[in-house]
């Protein structure tokens, strides 16, 4: 007779806490989960009236998990944007990719990164397949969401790098949606050089057509491949960014 339901312990039960918070297998418990979504709230307010963030196509984003949400990299502000409009249900689900070495050096930083940000590490000094391998397996089996940033880097000048191809290795040959996003205005709102944000710079979110690889080979090549269409795909929403700003210049608004 198969099992409806099995009671197990939470993965990263009797983990110290700082190790918690540098694991991928880490959990939310009722507090945390309350945290998440009072930070997501506030983050939602200030970016609507300190940036007036307009979103483009959020109805395209999934309704439930897994899937991935990637954009061009500019700020610190861009992870805040991405998962700002995401529905309440999700807010708990959403985990933001974040360097390792920038955000969970720290116990402090580490704390507020993961308790309340909900982020999980990935340490580009020594991220390897394993760990990669770690996040997809928890993307497929629990299921859950990544906001990534496949540039790995903040541009300086708003020029997009390369996208590296550890997205098609979370991805190749699975089902999981890939959700391209354009930010703008971040740049300007929250310079990699600043140190705090400038309030009133407008920002804008545009969402593309989700994009899945279910046949695409899981090896080098297909991972890959699965980069040049993810950026491809950006490139293309900052192309229409670009086009609508024009034309909204031309009529005067």
């Amino acid at each position: 007779m198969k099992k409806e339901w099995e009671l197990r312990p939470a993965r990263d039960l009797g983990l110290p806490p700082v190790q918690r918070f540098r694991s991928f297998q880490r959990e939310s418990g009722l507090l945390q989960t309350a945290f998440h979504q009072a930070w997501w709230w506030l983050v939602y307010a200030y970016l609507k009236a300190g940036h007036r963030l307009k979103t483009i196509g959020r109805e395209r984003i999934p309704t439930s998990p897994p899937f991935i949400l990637l954009s061009n990299h500019c700020s610190h502000l861009d992870a805040l944007v991405l998962a700002a409009p995401l529905s309440w249900r999700l807010r708990d689900q959403i985990f933001p990719i974040a360097a390792g070495d920038v955000f969970f050096e720290t116990p402090a930083v580490a704390a507020f990164a993961a308790g309340i940000m909900n982020a999980l590490p990935l340490w580009r000094k020594k991220c390897g397949p394993h760990a990669l391998q770690q996040l997809r397996e928890r993307m497929l089996e629990e299921p859950c969401s990544y906001i990534l940033f496949p540039e790995g880097a903040r541009s300086r000048d708003g020029t997009m790098l390369p996208f590296k191809p550890g997205l098609g290795m979370l991805v190749a040959g699975t089902a999981v949606p890939v959700v391209p996003c354009h930010l703008e205005g971040t740049l300007s709102a929250l310079h990699p050089e600043s140190r705090w944000p400038r309030f009133g710079q407008r920002i804008t979110l545009r969402v593309g057509e989700p994009l899945t690889f279910s046949s695409v080979a899981n090896d080098r090549t297909g991972w890959e491949e699965i980069a040049r269409s993810a950026r491809l795909a950006v490139e293309n929403l900052a192309r229409e960014t670009t086009e609508r700003k024009c034309q909204a210049q031309q009529r005067g608004e």
